[in-house]
């Protein structure tokens, strides 16, 4: 596949991932305390999906462990809001059904990938481990957002999930770079701000 259509993907999750965070940015900013929209959540599904797909064509496990570890807490908070019942019935199986049939592609045709994603002369073995290491960390803000969540059966975004993402975006525009892969820089370097502006709220309004 061409590398313009595969940045491109990879480019279209980004946007969409900044985009959520743009709109739960200005809702909150409005609020002055830390909001968590539905579309914060419908914008992270449809961007997990495409920059776990994107992952696949650059032969970059980092990315897609990433991606599959959180794909279904951003649906599990769709529920914990009401908001997944709403989605046409085919539209819940199908996302369910795709990142299952990814995984079974994927797995029937592991001598090849696996050599390939392992043993990939563009990420030496310390770059990839640095990545999975960031991926994890950043991946836990979510666990750490779920399990809060489910405490508290309502969907929420605590400071936790702020300084754990400031750490795994720290160390993914560090990967980025080292990677040149400006699709990872763009995406983390915004983030990056609007992480330290909402731990900058909360603690606001918790003084």
């Amino acid at each position: 596949m061409k590398d313009w259509i595969i940045y491109s993907i990879g480019f279209l999750a980004q946007i969409l991932f900044s985009s959520r965070l743009i709109i739960q940015w200005i809702t909150s900013e409005k609020q002055r305390k830390v909001i968590t929209p539905s579309t914060f959540w419908t914008l992270s599904l449809i961007a997990s999906f495409l920059l776990f797909i994107y992952g696949y064509l650059r032969l970059d496990f980092a990315i897609m462990l990433g991606q599959s570890l959180t794909y279904f807490i951003y649906i599990r908070n769709l529920q914990l809001q009401g908001q997944w019942q709403k989605f046409p019935k085919i539209v819940q199986y199908l996302l369910f059904i795709v990142p299952v049939i990814i995984v079974v592609f994927y797995y029937n045709n592991n001598k090849i990938d696996i050599e390939l994603l392992f043993k990939n002369e563009a990420i030496p073995t310390w770059l990839l481990v640095l990545g999975v290491v960031a991926q994890i960390i950043f991946t836990l803000r979510f666990v750490y957002q779920w399990i809060h969540s489910e405490r508290n059966k309502a969907s929420s975004l605590p400071l936790g999930f702020w300084v754990l993402s400031l750490i795994g975006a720290a160390l993914i525009l560090s990967y980025a770079i080292i990677r040149k892969d400006p699709v990872l820089f763009v995406g983390h370097l915004f983030g990056l701000v609007i992480y330290i502006r909402n731990v900058y709220l909360i603690k606001q309004n918790n003084d």
